[in-house]
């Protein structure tokens, strides 16, 4: 994208186990958005259309029980979502599978592949770190908990996940960012803590190992059913959903954008050869298709807000300075204010 503009930026990190109380519960969020300083416009009894959003499967429960939710109370706007692996949602929008007109990837690569028919601009809104969530129920559990609370170093975690009776989950790399992310994860672990040679392909097996690649949107349920020993998953969706888990260092958990050039060390090759290499997970959105164009920018707007950055921020995501990437003059009106006031 040779006329990418880009912003500064600044990232404000949250680490630790007691992260969890930080979303107390969904409900309670949503029903406080309404009270929250820097709220979109009052909802007018004017305005028509819905936000119709394509989102990362990750997003699901934020947006489902909170953010479409409040996005309605303050604009008057309808919502409706449905989520899936980034890479999946943008090939479906690519074939007019579906037809959204808002997209809210991880990662840029996805919305990239839309450019520049359906879009030329998206503005960056937050970092999305990746965690190891783990199973109580599990016969590993005290090993991970003791890993997660620091009486192990993490570098067990490794020698753990390789074990033959270790059920890992993950997302598929050919069709969704964490998945990406995950096994670049484990390679960047491997020359961080010194593994030997041939871990990340006794933890991982193959790219689409049938064994661990499950929906971004069933992983976590694989896992609270007992299924799974630990999975991939987002800080973000394990505070939502009250899993136990375990945090990685920002140098490993892609969850940072000012380690780029570290996340880039890692590489990976997708099915049908294509190589790509690490890069920070960042919640990107943009505004696509003609209809509802109003409502589609007034959701946007609404998550540069002060009451949708605050949902944000509770669900567990690294807040960044918002940035626009791309063409300014292709972004809406409403979208370019609220960057202004951001």
């Amino acid at each position: 994208m040779g006329w990418k503009r880009v912003v500064g930026i600044h990232v404000a990190r949250r680490r630790g186990a007691g992260l969890g109380a930080a979303l107390a519960t969904l409900g309670l969020a949503a029903a406080a958005c309404g009270s929250n300083s820097g709220t979109a416009n009052p909802p007018s009894s004017t305005v028509s259309g819905t936000a119709s959003v394509a989102y990362a499967g990750s997003l699901q429960l934020l947006d489902e029980k909170v953010m479409g939710p409040a996005f309605s109370k303050a604009t008057g706007y309808g919502y409706q979502g449905r989520g899936g692996g980034s890479f999946a949602v943008a090939q479906q929008i690519q074939s007019k599978e579906i037809s959204p007109n808002v997209f809210e990837s991880i990662g840029a690569a996805p919305v990239a592949l839309l450019e520049p028919k359906f879009t030329s601009w998206y503005v960056q809104v937050a970092a999305s770190p990746i965690v190891v969530v783990y199973s109580p129920k599990s016969p590993f559990a005290p090993q991970l908990r003791a890993i997660a609370e620091g009486h192990k170093p993490l570098s067990d975690l490794f020698t753990l996940m390789e074990q033959p009776g270790f059920h890992l989950g993950r997302t598929n790399p050919d069709t969704d960012p964490q998945g990406q992310a995950f096994y670049e994860m484990v390679q960047l672990a491997g020359a961080r803590y010194h593994l030997p040679p041939g871990t990340t392909a006794k933890i991982l097996g193959s790219l689409d190992n049938p064994s661990q690649v499950f929906a971004e949107t069933a992983l976590e349920a694989r896992l609270q059913a007992g299924q799974l020993d630990a999975a991939s998953a987002f800080l973000s969706q394990a505070i939502q959903l009250h899993l136990p888990y375990i945090a990685l260092p920002p140098a490993i958990d892609f969850g940072d954008p000012l380690l780029a050039s570290t996340y880039a060390k890692a590489t990976l090759t997708l099915t049908g050869g294509k190589s790509v290499h690490g890069v920070p997970l960042v919640v990107d959105v943009t505004v696509i298709g003609t209809h509802d164009r109003a409502a589609a920018a007034a959701f946007v707007a609404y998550l540069l807000s002060g009451s949708g950055r605050g949902e944000l921020h509770r669900g567990g995501y690294s807040l960044v300075t918002p940035r626009l990437v791309g063409r300014a003059s292709g972004a809406p009106k409403a979208v370019r204010h609220a960057l202004a006031g951001s």
